[in-house]
């Protein structure tokens, strides 16, 4: 199939699949005028990489845990796991720094309804 279909059957635009060959994350195989052809498997490791992407990982992590895919082994296995702890602590990390700026725009909404309760009494 071409790329078109590819990003017809995923949901994917044709510039996304593009970027994930660019990153490595696909390959296709190319015809004599230079055309992307894809099979089925393209159409399974495009959903991979989808929800992959959903789990908030980048491109750059997602080429780290292809390989526990594409070579299924219990190395493979235990380094992609140890991988996505590191992510998941990253965005345990990144949900406090964001709780923590919600609080402070909370402060900052309560500072400025007390104030328009002044400005009510003052007009």
């Amino acid at each position: 199939m071409r790329i078109g279909e590819l990003a017809a059957r995923t949901g994917v635009s044709v510039r996304s699949l593009r970027y994930y060959e660019e990153q490595e994350l696909l390959s296709s195989t190319r015809s004599a005028s230079g055309q992307r052809h894809y099979t089925e498997y393209h159409v399974e490791r495009v959903e991979f990489i989808q929800r992959m992407y959903a789990a908030g990982l980048s491109s750059r992590t997602i080429a780290e845990l292809l390989p526990c895919g594409d070579a299924p082994s219990e190395e493979n296995s235990d380094a992609a796991l140890e991988r996505m702890a590191q992510e998941r602590d990253r965005l345990s990390e990144h949900i406090v720094d964001l709780i923590r700026t919600r609080e402070a725009l909370d402060g900052l909404m309560d500072i400025n309804r007390e104030h328009r309760k002044t400005l009510r009494k003052a007009g």
